[in-house]
This record gives structure tokens, sequence and C-alpha cells, in this order.
């Protein structure tokens, strides 16, 4: 059984800059897509950004790129999430998630979640 847990959400003003974690645990055999998703209130779970796990390739969602960066600590089995310049918009749950073989998009082909940690961002 893999479990996944999240921390490091917060508030924030806009502009600054706050770093989720992601702690990795269970058996995992094969290669397996990392990643972060968020859901705002009112509006569907969306993804922000994921990773193959032996970095082959990485995905940003538009709304992030060039301001937040995802990384993941294979000694330590940790995904980050770094998020800069941040906005009111990015204001939700983010949710660490992991899924076996390819990365996608879709939230529906998540095998496992983790169970969120909460960022606001104030105007």
């Amino acid at each position: 059984q893999v479990q996944l847990v999240e921390s490091g959400g917060g508030s924030v003003q806009a502009g600054g800059s706050l770093t989720l974690s992601c702690a990795v645990s269970g058996n995992i055999y094969s290669t397996y897509c990392l990643g972060w998703f968020r859901q705002a209130p009112g509006k569907e779970r969306e993804r922000v950004a994921n990773r193959y796990s032996d970095g082959f390739a990485i995905y940003y969602a538009d709304s992030v790129e060039g301001r937040f960066t995802i990384s993941h600590d294979n000694a330590k089995n940790t995904l980050y999430l770094e998020m800069n310049s941040l906005k009111p918009e990015d204001t939700a749950m983010y949710y660490c998630a992991l899924k076996r073989a390819g990365c996608s998009v879709a939230t529906s082909l998540v095998e496992y979640w983790g169970q969120g940690t909460q960022v606001t961002v104030s105007s």
C-alpha cells in the first residue's frame, strides 16, 4: 500500500512563497508519476504539476509555469512543490498524487491521493 503525506501549506500574502512537501512510502515496483493537484472551492480538481519517478519528463499547468517548481528527493522519497509569486487564485487545497506508469492530467487516473494541505493567498 502506498501512503502520501503532505505538509507545508499555510497562509501567505500575494507575491509570497511556500514550499509543499509530500512524503511517499510503500511498495512501488515500477515507473510511476508523482504530482500535485489542487482544488479550489466550487471548482474541479486540476493538475498543477507532475513528473516521472526517474525525472524523464515534467509537466506544469500553464497557470503556474515559471512560478512553481516540482522536484523529488530520491534519498528521502519526498516530493516538493516550490511556489513563488503566489496569487490569490492559487488559493486551494493541494493534493499529492501518485499514478503508476505514465503521467496524466486526468484526476480520474490517479491511484493514490494524500490528505491535502491548504494554501491560502491573500491580496
